[in-house]
């Protein structure tokens, strides 16, 4: 079969695009082939070495994936050939990736694909929805009524967190780097959003919510906790997922006096059943229409390094060009 795969990590160059071995599905696991894949900051860092991990070689690259039943092994009992599929967090612990034709997936990593929701959304959707709802509902425990504010509404993450705050009876402020991207924000059914470059976005968030922010979602991998905490309501909840390397200044007093509270997380720590029930609300949310994932772009699996190359420049240089996902597809 053909697979995007890397022999060492390294710079998108070190993407390879051809020929490997296809797996087999072994005890409770199920063999799907592959329909779409999207692209992550994670797949980005491991495969740039960012993130050390005992790799196989080759390593399949990529976490998401959408798909067919092609095959299931031994014990497998809620699948069967033919069942549309999609799911997350391959490409880790000794797992092989998703970027191929076919891969190999535990079952309860699988999740099945609502009717009429598109192979590629159910792609784009995948690890952003699951990240997006651990910290919204898990950590945050998000309220009904409840403010929250999100960096980046048209980002992959910054988008599934608008929509699901909106679709749990939240009201949302974001922000954006253009009008149109604004736009799109509005569309979503943000309350209030911002375009970063123009606007006085604190200035903005204060007019709008005097009381404070209930629920702030950082999405930028260096946070400026001065500002946040001033713009957060007692009790407010701060949740951190990006920024390995990060060390910014925190102000201890103006934290603890508001009784507010820092939550973060990395959705791999998740475990199969918090990761499920995750996706058993994204399924409904798909099927009911609340829930539309932001596909910026659909590129050829064979495009693998341009895509990675693309990704990278955003997450890490903040070059604006992407609004939503990348999606890949054979």
């Amino acid at each position: 079969m053909k697979a995007a795969f890397i022999r060492k990590q390294g710079p998108p160059d070190v993407i390879e695009y051809g020929e490997v071995p296809t797996p087999e599905a072994g005890p409770g696991q199920a063999l799907v082939r592959v329909k779409a894949v999207s692209v992550n900051p994670i797949d980005t860092y491991i495969r740039g070495g960012m993130i050390k991990a005992a790799l196989p070689n080759p390593y399949v690259i990529g976490s998401d994936l959408a798909g067919v039943v092609e095959r299931c092994g031994s014990g497998v009992t809620g699948l069967k050939p033919g069942t549309r599929v999609w799911g997350a967090n391959q490409g880790r612990e000794g797992r092989q990736g998703t970027f191929a034709e076919y891969i190999a997936v535990d079952e309860q990593w699988l999740y099945t694909t609502p009717e009429g929701v598109a192979d590629q959304q159910a792609a784009a959707v995948a690890l952003v929805g699951i990240t997006a709802h651990i910290g919204l509902f898990q950590k945050a425990r998000l309220q009904v009524g409840e403010l929250v504010f999100v960096n980046g509404g048209t980002g992959g993450v910054g988008s599934a967190v608008l929509q699901m705050a909106k679709a749990a009876g939240a009201r949302v402020i974001t922000t954006a780097g253009s009008d149109e991207k604004v736009a799109a924000c509005r569309a979503a059914g943000a309350d209030l959003a911002l375009n970063y470059n123009t606007a006085d976005v604190d200035a903005e968030i204060r007019r709008f919510a005097p009381s404070g922010v209930n629920v702030w979602w950082e999405t930028l991998r260096e946070p400026n906790f001065d500002r946040t905490i001033g713009l957060l309501a007692p009790r407010g909840r701060m949740i951190l997922m990006a920024g390995r390397d990060a060390r910014p200044v925190f102000p201890v007093g103006p934290f603890y006096v508001k009784d507010c509270a820092l939550l973060g997380f990395a959705m791999f720590n998740s475990s199969p059943a918090e990761q499920r029930a995750c996706a058993m609300d994204i399924n409904r949310w798909l099927a009911d229409g609340k829930l539309k994932p932001r596909v910026d772009r659909v590129m050829k699996l064979a495009e693998a390094a341009a895509a990675h190359r693309l990704q990278e420049e955003n997450t890490l240089h903040r070059v604006g060009t992407l609004a939503g996902k990348i999606v890949l597809v054979p």
